[in-house]
């Protein structure tokens, strides 16, 4: 079997987030459930690699259970979702058409074209191009 790494982010609201994956990002849903805590579990695809999507824990739950970045002090997130794909310009106003945050507009640096935006959570989304595409 073959490994895959999946990131699973929590959100506020699984159902809006889905939502906005979908239209700004072009992300499909592929499976929404409920949790046994009364929250919602989302999965969904950009082409071949699969994210997950979970809501935050309750008012009250145990102040360490996870929250998504827009909840933390200063917005601060602590990771990032990488996504390599060929067409950063036109998935770039696909994203601000949609209403993403761009925190960086397309530029061309070493690794490739690049560009960042972050989700109504806080997610920080990082869409670039590398070279080895961009020579193909």
């Amino acid at each position: 079997m073959a490994v895959h790494v999946i990131p699973y982010l929590i959100c506020r609201d699984v159902t809006a987030s889905a939502d906005f994956l979908a239209r700004a990002f072009g992300f499909t849903e592929e499976a929404r459930r409920e949790t046994p805590s009364g929250g919602l579990h989302a999965e969904m695809v950009l082409e071949d690699q699969r994210i997950m999507l979970g809501q935050m824990a309750p008012q009250g739950a145990d102040p360490a259970d996870m929250r998504p970045p827009a909840d933390m002090p200063g917005n601060v997130a602590t990771s990032g979702i990488f996504v390599y794909l060929e067409e950063i310009d036109a998935h770039f106003e696909r994203a601000t058409e949609a209403g993403a945050e761009i925190v960086h507009p397309p530029r061309n640096v070493e690794y490739g074209r690049t560009y960042t935006a972050r989700d109504a959570d806080g997610h920080r989304w990082f869409f670039t191009r590398p070279p080895k595409l961009s020579a193909a």
